[in-house]
């Protein structure tokens, strides 16, 4: 972890600007987006059996865990076989390939944001095994912060999946590799953050999903 961590400064009236703009962002996305959405569910249901969303616990704010709502992109058994996913997959279905490329599948994380365990832009939410391998000293400072939907490391680094598919042991590539680039991105976040620069980040994202 590069450069000492600080903690997060105290922004009452920003982090209240933050929620409303997230609050009126989601809730208009959703509304716009209905009829994208309601074709995907319906792809979905007819690409696979199983579920339209895919719900596993992630980690929120102070600790707090949450269910997040994710399109379905894999076999309903798929965490059988493990949680991070690796290259070709063979657990993704044919729909949720084209999704997770598109990144299609992260969209009814804005029904998280409704509800307040997710923010549009902040760290991504992790499940609570790679969660307990963040270092002691900075834990609290990135729990801080609502996670969110994109951030510097979503865009960064968003071949993360070919990044471990070409890893000898994917899992132990993650946690020593990948994993501490994301935390460094995730500490700056959460001290320095503004509602003009969550504005920048949604923009970036936007543009490199589509020249991708």
């Amino acid at each position: 972890m590069s450069g000492s961590v600080l903690p997060a400064a105290g922004r009452p009236g920003s982090m209240g600007a933050k929620r409303l703009f997230d609050l009126i962002a989601a809730g208009v996305g959703l509304l716009l987006l209905s009829p994208l959405l309601l074709a995907i569910a319906l792809w979905i249901k007819l690409d696979s059996k199983g579920p339209v969303f895919f719900r596993q616990e992630r980690v929120g704010r102070f600790g707090q865990p949450f269910r997040i709502h994710k399109f379905r992109t894999m076999r309903v058994d798929a965490e059988r076989h493990g949680q991070l996913t690796v290259g070709r997959d063979h657990r993704v279905t044919r729909a949720g390939a084209f999704l997770r490329k598109s990144k299609l599948d992260e969209l009814p994380q804005l029904i998280d944001v409704l509800l307040g365990d997710m923010s549009l832009v902040g760290p991504r939410p992790e499940v609570p095994r790679y969660v307990a391998h963040y270092p002691r000293e900075i834990k609290a400072l990135v729990l801080s912060v609502r996670p969110g939907i994109t951030d510097w490391a979503s865009i960064r680094m968003i071949d993360e999946n070919d990044i471990l598919g070409a890893a000898a042991d994917p899992e132990r590539a993650y946690l020593d590799e990948v994993l501490p680039q994301k935390l460094d991105y995730y500490v700056r976040y959460a001290q320095s953050h503004t509602l003009a620069g969550d504005v920048c980040i949604i923009l970036a994202t936007l543009k490199k999903i589509v020249l991708r």
